[in-house]
């Protein structure tokens, strides 16, 4: 039964593979890291498949090396390999992640900056042209003086930028848990999976 099971869970892992492997294109990145992220996240079933598979083995005959032990040695040096091309993949996945979404901090900060260069060197007759917009746009009392328009307009131009900060800021941490995820969850769970197989291939044949 332990057998039976282990290589269904295996199996299973080969068939979601296989669905990548038909349409096979390496040269792509977007295609290697799905392959790795489908890799990574199905290995584990097969890592208690192998396991299963191994204590079956041992259940056999604890000394010969059986069929079922060479097997799973085997599969498990297989699967091995895979995550050994695997993480660099991954790794490289996270420098990408990473470096778009510097990106778009930059772009983020570059704006907020500008935006508050706009703030402290607003001249009168540049604040007077965003007082005319902001009473096309009702946000203005219509029995207000020049002077509190005026700053009324400054008010509102520093919300604009305070909700610009606080955006940044929220990207900021998003950014930073999506990075801490993908490693954790990607390039080092493919480590330790590496590792993994490498010991029940060890068990296994020796």
């Amino acid at each position: 039964m332990l057998r039976w099971i282990g290589i269904t869970l295996v199996v299973l892992l080969g068939l979601q593979l296989s669905v990548l492997l038909s349409g096979w294109n390496w040269g792509e990145e977007s295609y290697r890291q799905l392959f790795v992220q489908v890799l990574v996240s199905q290995a584990p079933m097969a890592l208690v498949g192998l396991v299963l598979m191994l204590l079956a083995s041992r259940l056999e005959s604890l000394q010969e090396r059986t069929a079922l032990k060479i097997t799973t040695g085997v599969l498990s040096i297989l699967l091995a390999l895979a995550l050994l091309v695997a993480v660099p993949v991954s790794i490289s996945g996270d420098r990408a992640l990473v470096d778009q979404a510097d990106q778009q901090l930059q772009a983020g900060s570059a704006q907020v900056e500008m935006m508050r260069s706009q703030l402290a060197a607003a001249s009168p007759e540049a604040l007077d042209q965003l007082v005319q917009q902001a009473e096309q746009a009702g946000q203005l009392p219509a029995k207000a003086s020049p002077e509190q328009k005026r700053e009324l307009v400054k008010q509102l131009m520093s919300r604009q930028v305070k909700r610009a900060e606080d955006q940044l800021s929220q990207q900021r941490k998003a950014r930073d848990i999506t990075v801490n995820q993908r490693r954790i969850g990607g390039t080092l769970s493919a480590v330790v999976l590496l590792v993994a197989f490498v010991l029940i291939a060890l068990v296994a044949l020796l």
